[in-house]
Formats: C-alpha cells, structure tokens, sequence
C-alpha cells in the first residue's frame, strides 16, 4: 500500500469514528475512559496536537467542536450525565493504574 492510500485510509476511519462517537451521545466520556482509556476530549487533543505539528493554530474549543459536531458546552448540556459512584471509582481505580 503507498502512502497515501494508507492517510486517506486513516483519515476515512477516524471521520467514522468521530460521527460514530457523534451519533452515541448515550454513551458518556467517562465510559470511554473506563473502558478504553482515551475519550471524545483526548481525541480533541490529538487532533489540535496534530494540527500544531503541522504548523496551524487550532484551538482546543476548536478542535472539540470538531470532534463533538458542536460546540461543547451545548453537547455538554444536551447529552452529558452526572458521573455514578461506580463510573467514578472505575475511573479513579483507571487512572491510579495507568500511574
């Protein structure tokens, strides 16, 4: 494979994983992070980190809005949950691990 059919080939599966993550709005960052370790903001983050090695100036809000569809404060208020006891131990219990 040349490379680049390998890039479009990644770029294709991370514009499906965004618009999955997009269209699972019941499934709550801190259920990725348990479960996967990384989340909708981590992948913002990888976004904006790889935007800055290429030289462009990409905000964090920005490239969360990218990831999200919308800004975050407004995916925040329609589809994120307060956390249960269980999700946060899981992730204090996650995070303790991965240190």
């Amino acid at each position: 494979m040349d490379e680049q059919t390998r890039i479009e080939l990644e770029a294709a599966a991370f514009r499906r994983l965004v618009q999955h993550l997009r269209e699972r709005t019941d499934v709550q960052n801190i259920d990725l992070m348990n479960l996967a370790g990384f989340c909708r903001n981590c992948l913002s983050k990888w976004y904006r980190a790889a935007a800055e090695e290429k030289g462009l100036d990409l905000s964090y809000d920005t490239a969360r809005e990218i990831v999200y569809g919308m800004p975050y404060e407004e995916w925040k208020a329609k589809h994120q949950t307060e956390a249960s006891a269980e999700q946060k131990a899981a992730f204090a219990k996650s995070s303790a691990a991965a240190h």
